[in-house]
């Protein structure tokens, strides 16, 4: 049968039982065939649920097991979510072509000023921008640090704890999502539109560029979303901004390909087109006796690449309340991963100030 005549969407019927306060995220128990399900609904495009609505969801992510979208998502609620009136003004899609199509006011349309001369923190890993983050306030409590939101992993911009978390506690001042990803308190076309208008028009001092949770991955060297820092570090590059990459580590990690250095980054690290400044934690060569740093590192170096040490506050960290988990590892299963976020957040707050043209 070709393609075509076979729908792929899980599409299911059910009714909500249980709804919890409308967030930009909200969590429902659905019954579907008799079964109560976890589900979630994105408030922006489908609007608020309430027990006894009738909602289609998509029930691909829990059909398969997946670990960090393991629930349901509300793919329309047809008891009250068929009057939405879109965004006044709005003329560029997002989602386009699907039947999430909704259109936004993208940011882009501005002056081209280069070279912008402001660092830019490109990361892999959703997990990453916490620490990196914390770091960089530590050492830069004034600096005004945006978040550009690109693919790789969860698309709406809504999901992410975290970024809610950095909002409130004034680590990050300002949150743009790049396309496909949407539903940040900004939109943009493309990650390099995101980032000119963060640093150039909102006068951001640092952008933090990486994808929302959830990353994509094969196991491949290229089919995974950590893939995405490499287009992200080009276009920080093209836009005259020092690019620092934040490097994803693990002491902790069961798969042999992510232990030491994660073959994400070194793929990365070889793929680049001019070099970045790779931040990683003090004594990182022998950190927990990892077999491969070393030489990973000394290839990096040989690449061109900027490879620094810098000292890090790990038990400050700790103490934050911010997040410390990772893949399911706590802190201290898994403490190389955020000892290198937090190297990237110090060698970012080095950079703040340094050289940058004022546009």
């Amino acid at each position: 049968m070709p393609p075509w005549g076979r729908p792929m969407l899980r599409l299911r019927r059910g009714i909500v039982t249980d709804a919890e306060a409308p967030e930009p995220w909200q969590r429902l128990e659905v019954e579907v065939d008799g079964q109560q399900r976890p589900a979630q609904a994105d408030t922006a495009l489908v609007g608020p649920c309430k027990a006894g609505d009738e909602v289609i969801l998509n029930v691909e992510a829990q059909e398969l097991g997946l670990g960090s979208g393991g629930f349901d998502i509300v793919h329309v609620n047809l008891t009250r979510g068929l009057h939405g009136k879109g965004m006044p003004g709005a003329h560029v899609m997002k989602l386009n072509y699907s039947s999430l199509q909704h259109a936004v006011i993208p940011v882009e349309g501005r002056e081209l000023k280069t070279p912008l001369g402001r660092p830019v923190g490109v990361f892999q890993l959703h997990g990453q921008l916490a620490p990196v983050a914390w770091a960089l306030g530590q050492q830069r409590p004034n600096a005004k640090v945006g978040y550009v939101q690109t693919a790789g992993g969860a698309l709406p911009g809504g999901m992410s704890d975290t970024v809610r978390q950095l909002l409130n506690r004034g680590l990050l001042t300002g949150h743009t999502t790049a396309a496909p990803a949407y539903g940040g308190a900004q939109e943009a076309i493309t990650t390099a539109g995101a980032i000119h208008d963060g640093l150039a028009e909102e006068n951001w001092d640092v952008a933090l560029v990486g994808p929302g949770p959830g990353i994509l991955g094969s196991g491949s060297a290229l089919g995974h979303g950590g893939i995405v820092a490499l287009d992200s570090a080009h276009a920080a590059i093209a836009l005259g901004c020092p690019t620092v990459l934040t490097a994803r580590m693990s002491s902790g990690d069961p798969r042999e390909r992510h232990r030491g250095l994660s073959h994400h980054t070194r793929t990365v690290l070889e793929l680049l087109l001019k070099p970045v400044t790779l931040p990683v934690p003090p004594g990182a060569r022998v950190f927990a006796e990892m077999d491969g740093i070393g030489p990973a590192l000394d290839a990096a170096r040989a690449a061109g690449h900027d490879v620094i040490e810098m000292p890090i506050d790990a038990d400050g960290y700790r103490a934050s309340g911010l997040p410390t988990r990772t893949m399911g590892r706590t802190f201290d299963e898994d403490r190389l991963f955020f000892a290198a976020a937090l190297a990237a957040g110090g060698g970012l707050a080095d950079l703040v100030g340094a050289g940058e043209q004022r546009v």
